[in-house]
């Protein structure tokens, strides 16, 4: 799959390099050709490095790691987005104390609004970058999780095989309006990490155990949320 990744700092360099080493065809974007080449040159695998104009217009499937900043902004026309899977890892800034207020609207669903014609997904926004170091092997035996979010069912897949190409377990989310709990999440996982001094390797992994062969705590009764 030819990806474009939009912004090539920790995260997109990290990913597009391993999507790289699974066989995609990656271009790797920046501000800047030099800056983009630089980290071509560090990924090897035959990727190839420009500006983010260069990379969205590559890729079927876009990296986007740009907090915060409206496409317009960084892109020199949006309609070179129109049909494609535009992936969205980001989280909102820190607030002292770890205060976040309640996210009435996520920062996948702004996105989404400001290049409607995408198919937009929430992804890779509960880990750390270097987690990534430990990809694909060891992270498959850990069965780390990676959730999905986005109103496209394909798109959702695609993106979720991304993530299994690269050692995660990925986890259907849903719609994209549930891009708000994963933000939520996300920052739930910064606090670990940062807050309660975990560290950077420290991860999420939902698992489903095999039911009980009995009952005997009474089983679940009957509630208004089930």
């Amino acid at each position: 799959m030819k990806i474009g990744i939009i912004g090539s700092g920790n995260m997109g360099r990290s990913l597009g390099i391993l999507w790289a080493e699974q066989g995609h065809q990656v271009y790797f974007g920046a501000r800047t050709t030099e800056k983009g080449k630089a980290v071509a040159d560090i990924a090897g695998n035959s990727t190839q490095g420009g500006i983010n104009d260069e990379a969205a217009a590559f890729g079927e499937v876009l990296f986007y790691t740009i907090r915060g900043v409206n496409p317009q902004e960084v892109l020199s026309d949006i309609e070179v987005l129109s049909g494609k899977i535009l992936i969205d890892c980001n989280n909102f800034e820190i607030p002292e104390g770890f205060a976040y207020p309640p996210i009435e609207q996520s920062l996948a669903e702004k996105l989404a609004s400001e290049v409607p014609k995408v198919r937009l997904v929430k992804a890779f926004n509960t880990m750390a970058q270097e987690l990534f170091e430990l990809a694909p092997t060891p992270l498959k035996d850990y069965s780390v999780s990676c959730f999905v979010a986005g109103d496209d069912e394909e798109a959702r897949n695609i993106v979720m095989k991304l993530a299994e190409d690269i050692g995660f377990n990925p986890v259907d989310c849903g719609g994209l309006r549930n891009a708000r709990m994963l933000e939520g999440m996300g920052n739930f996982i910064r606090f670990m990490i940062i807050g309660q001094k975990l560290g950077s390797y420290a991860t999420v992994s939902v698992n489903v155990l095999p039911p009980a062969q009995q009952e005997r705590l009474g089983g679940r009764k009957v509630s208004s949320l089930n």
